[in-house]
């Protein structure tokens, strides 16, 4: 797996304060750049990491200088997943399970609202929250070798997250429960022939092809380019509904005996064994 081979501009210092685990910088005239930043954890999603994910769509949607948004993970990964730190809080806590349940639709509702265009460069581990804004992204590309899963039911609740309003419009139904039902994995190859993701192509070239993208639409239309997203995302608000049920029976799941054995199982790096 090669990692990112384009330099790293300096950051922009708009998005200094507030911001600790996404590096945002404009590599392009137009493109703001957002890097899911963990890299000694594979970009794990922590608490920090969860509630970022659900603001800066709409500080970038309220940034005139942005006309295109490019999404990564930092390193050969997008994102690992939930911090089980995070997820051991929710489990213990109602008042932890009410913010973060906040932030998890947040994150879905934004992006899916912001006018600006969103591309998302995926590679390596694709999971959790960051698999969320990955595939909810307006146009995805995957490397060949990318690893998308849908880790909720083999930790023992309900695939809420963005499962219920993307993956069978994406995928067809028949595809989405197999994947979401078993935690499936599905490769970049998998995922394009699927529908489930843009544009697949070699990982050495996931990040350039990406940034080509997104410069290409921060050169377009504006107002064309964002109409045509805000109509055609009416079919995921059309899912809205269903989105926020499968969410609630999530963090139902995160007070029952099922999500113990779950995170002792990822801890324990064997099978999970359910009652």
């Amino acid at each position: 797996m090669s990692p990112d081979p384009s330099p790293d501009p300096s950051p922009d210092p708009r998005y200094d304060v507030g911001y600790d685990k996404l590096k945002i910088d404009t590599p392009a005239d137009g493109v703001l750049r957002i890097t899911i930043s963990e890299p000694g954890r594979l970009n794990a999603v922590d608490t920090t990491a969860h509630r970022e994910l659900g603001e800066i769509w709409r500080d970038a949607d309220r940034d005139d200088t942005v006309r295109s948004i490019l999404v990564r993970g930092e390193g050969t990964a997008f994102s690992a997943g939930g911090d089980l730190s995070m997820i051991e809080e929710m489990m213990a806590d109602h008042a932890v399970r009410l913010r973060v349940f906040t932030e998890a639709r947040d994150i879905v509702y934004n992006v899916l609202n912001c006018s600006k265009p969103i591309v998302s460069a995926i590679q390596g581990s694709a999971v959790g929250a960051g698999l969320a804004v990955a595939l909810l992204a307006d146009i995805s590309v995957a490397g060949r070798t990318a690893r998308i899963i849908d880790g909720h039911t083999r930790l023992g609740v309900a695939a809420g997250d963005h499962a219920a309003i993307i993956w069978p419009l994406l995928c067809g139904l028949a595809k989405a429960k197999y994947h979401l039902l078993l935690c499936e994995p599905v490769s970049g190859e998998q995922a394009e022939r699927m529908g489930l993701v843009s544009l697949c192509v070699d990982d050495d070239q996931v990040h350039d092809k990406a940034m080509e993208i997104a410069v290409r639409l921060a050169a377009g239309s504006q107002e064309a380019i964002r109409l045509t997203k805000y109509s055609l995302n009416n079919w995921l608000r059309l899912a809205g509904p269903s989105f926020d049920a499968s969410l609630a029976m999530e963090f139902l799941g995160f007070t029952g005996p099922d999500v113990a054995e779950g995170v002792r199982a990822l801890r324990e790096k064997r099978p999970p064994s359910f009652g």
